[in-house]
């Protein structure tokens, strides 16, 4: 009985160590704790992800395309943005509210809505975007709790405002990109089927 005990109580621990062991093993990572400038930076990502997939996905031909060529019957469409000027209008303003944050002087063509005059071709449009994005980075960095509600010299909002509201105006500026590319016949990449 003794042996028998002994067996048991040595299988038990076996048992017990081996899961232990397949436990640490496929155990996730500790995660960093989130920090003002982390979450901040994750909303940039987001939309960075899917401004500039929407953006690559419209034809270089058809990158000035405005609802306005359309004509619809009952819709006011005339002076509204083509797909290139919503773009450059996402990036230029990015650059306007990001730079109060890492206090980066940017070129007064950037000002006005509409971004520089001279960025014409869909790759040059393109950079201009991802590069704003990068500056959103950078300013998500420099958030922390100690300096998140201050308000930047010749500003009348708190930089997590800024911050957050670079985001959600490209958010609504990414909508109009979506029914650019859809009345082109383009389904935006972020509704795309996965490949099998």
């Amino acid at each position: 009985m003794q042996r028998t005990q002994i067996f048991l109580a040595l299988s038990i621990l076996s048992v017990a160590a081996m899961g232990q062991a397949t436990k640490n093993a496929t155990a996730p990572q500790a995660q960093e704790t989130p920090t003002i400038a982390s979450v901040v930076d994750h909303q940039i990502s987001t939309i960075e992800k899917q401004v500039v997939e929407a953006a690559e996905a419209m034809p270089e031909n058809k990158f000035n395309f405005s609802p306005e060529e359309l004509n619809l019957q009952g819709s006011d469409s005339k002076g509204v943005r083509s797909f290139a000027l919503q773009v450059k209008h996402v990036a230029a303003s990015n650059y306007i509210l990001w730079s109060a944050l890492t206090g980066d002087k940017f070129p007064q063509d950037y000002l006005g809505g509409n971004g520089p005059e001279a960025l014409k071709s869909k790759a040059e449009i393109i950079k201009f975007l991802k590069d704003s994005f990068a500056q959103g980075h950078k300013a998500a960095a420099t958030l922390t709790t100690e300096n998140m509600l201050q308000i930047p010299e010749h500003r009348t909002s708190s930089r997590l405002h800024m911050a957050t509201f670079a985001v959600a105006h490209a958010f609504d500026h990414y909508g109009q990109m979506i029914e650019y590319l859809r009345m082109n016949g383009i389904v935006p990449p972020a509704s795309r089927k996965p490949a099998n």
